[in-house]
């Protein structure tokens, strides 16, 4: 039956995309989309511990469709076809808790996957609008907040910018609607219904013809922890890094920008967070390694700074300074937080920071940072320099390169695991190492993209304390990734 009613869906949307950019009743539709297939090569992203030696096909297809005019329209984006080629796709939706739980049972499957669905609004004769349903949420860089979620966003237009405010419901209590503190354990075995909701305000404005600046805030309460979980980390179906804090509030203000003076241009952010994890964990319940322990307060900060020099129209130079907070005691004290929630689209380097979460938008995960693994993401206790360098030999080919010296802001120490007890160990480090990366890319057509790109780590002890707890396994991950990417 539910073979039947995909293959219907998939026939009326073609017949819709047949029908040309209006419907029957003169509604216009506007289809864009990407289709796009990976080929990776990934050697010892466990750093030796595992053969870790993985070479695979992946793809996907992905429409987004608006039906309606500037004024009102329906909008919604979904993917088509992800998987792994040579993996029975029909088969693995049997096989539980594999494939990355078939992208957190969203329904997925490989088969059609809604990431958003929402309609949008203008108020007449006013520049006041409304998105409300199921959307992106952004703010700055993506370095504090990045994913889809379910609420509603206002944009109030202005002069030269405009000012966002938003709500999201990020988690529905327990596995039902009641909104209670106390029930009957669901599935997950969480006896907290009370709900999970995040505010926040954006303001964007142009100050000249070549500046722009964002100053945004947000604030996030997770009401339902007196069960001893939080939606964040608890709720998710994929793993942080180890000793990551629970978020039962959070607060946090940010300033980005864009900037450009002549030849130099510069991409800027500082974020600044505050929050408290009301859930009391400890070394000797630790699964997984999964919780910081934490005397209840939670706080950080980000600072980014990117700047780019136009050489000439084929050569320009870049760098990446970035700076994020840490902790250097799992075992108490203040812990240390950096984002609410992302899904790992923002970019530095190929192997240690790169993490596309498969639960969300993407098929793999792609660095260190992904779920397996279990590195850091973004600049989560990571201290960054990188100096790159983008030619342009012609208008079809770009090629760029980088190398990045990678520190811990704080020490990462070493620990070992007996069942679900942790027990930190004397030695340290702050060196997660050196890596250089690179990234070609040709337009076989305007929309047609071929990119062959890759890295190579020089490991530190300090990343390898973070992935395996001991520096006994020092090998150096590679990566190498062949894309081919069509825009329509």
């Amino acid at each position: 039956m539910r073979g039947r009613s995909l293959l219907v869906a998939v026939v009326g949307f073609a017949f819709l995309l047949s029908g040309g950019a209006v419907l029957a009743q003169g509604v216009p539709v506007n289809v864009h989309g990407v289709y796009t297939a990976w080929g990776l090569s990934q050697n010892k992203f466990f750093l030796g511990k595992k053969e870790g030696k993985d070479d695979y096909w992946v793809q996907m297809l992905r429409f987004r469709l608006a039906v309606g005019n500037e004024n009102l329209q329906a909008i919604t984006r979904f993917d088509m076809a992800q998987g792994w080629w040579g993996v029975d796709n029909m088969e693995r939706r049997k096989t539980p808790g594999s494939a990355s739980a078939l992208f957190d049972m969203k329904d997925t499957n490989y088969l059609l996957h809604v990431d958003q669905a929402y309609v949008a609004f203008k108020i007449p004769d006013t520049k006041v609008a409304f998105r409300v349903g199921r959307q992106s949420y952004r703010l700055g860089n993506k370095l504090v907040l990045d994913c889809n979620l379910d609420g509603a966003q206002m944009d109030v237009g202005f002069s030269k910018g405009k000012l966002t405010l938003g709500w999201a419901k990020m988690f529905e209590g327990v596995d039902g609607l009641s909104d209670k503190s106390k029930v009957s354990p669901d599935w997950r075995g969480n006896t907290d219904a009370r709900d999970a909701d995040v505010v926040f305000a954006s303001l964007d404005q142009k100050l000249a013809d070549k500046h722009r600046i964002n100053l945004f805030g947000l604030y996030y309460k997770d009401r339902g922890t007196s069960d001893g979980t939080s939606y964040l980390l608890d709720g998710l179906d994929y793993f942080m890094a180890r000793f990551s804090p629970n978020i039962s509030s959070l607060a946090a203000v940010g300033a980005a920008g864009n900037f450009k003076f002549g030849k130099l241009s510069l991409d800027a952010e500082v974020d600044i967070l505050t929050g408290e994890d009301d859930v009391p964990n400890s070394m000797d319940n630790n699964p997984k390694q999964k919780y910081d322990v934490n005397n209840g307060d939670i706080s950080g900060m980000n600072l980014y700074l990117k700047p780019t020099l136009a050489v000439n129209d084929k050569l320009s130079l870049g760098a990446v300074i970035g700076r994020g907070t840490g902790d250097d005691d799992w075992t108490g004290g203040k812990g240390n937080v950096n984002r609410l929630r992302t899904v790992g689209f923002f970019y530095v380097t190929e192997i240690w920071e790169d993490s596309i979460m498969p639960d969300e938008e993407g098929i793999t995960p792609q660095g260190l940072g992904a779920p397996n693994t279990r590195g850091y993401r973004e600049f989560e206790n990571t201290t960054l320099l990188q100096l790159n360098a983008t030619l342009k030999p012609t208008p079809k080919l770009s090629i760029f390169a980088s190398a990045s010296l990678i520190k811990a802001t704080q020490p990462i120490h070493a620990w070992q695991a007996d069942g679900n007890k942790v027990t930190i160990l004397g030695a340290s480090s702050t060196d997660i190492g050196k890596e250089v990366d690179f990234k070609i890319d040709y337009k076989i057509y305007k929309n047609l993209i071929w990119t062959l790109r890759g890295g190579y780590l020089a490991v530190g002890d300090a990343a390898c304390y973070l992935i395996n707890g001991t520096n006994k396994w020092k090998e150096n991950p590679t990566e190498l990734k062949m894309t081919l990417t069509y825009k329509f």
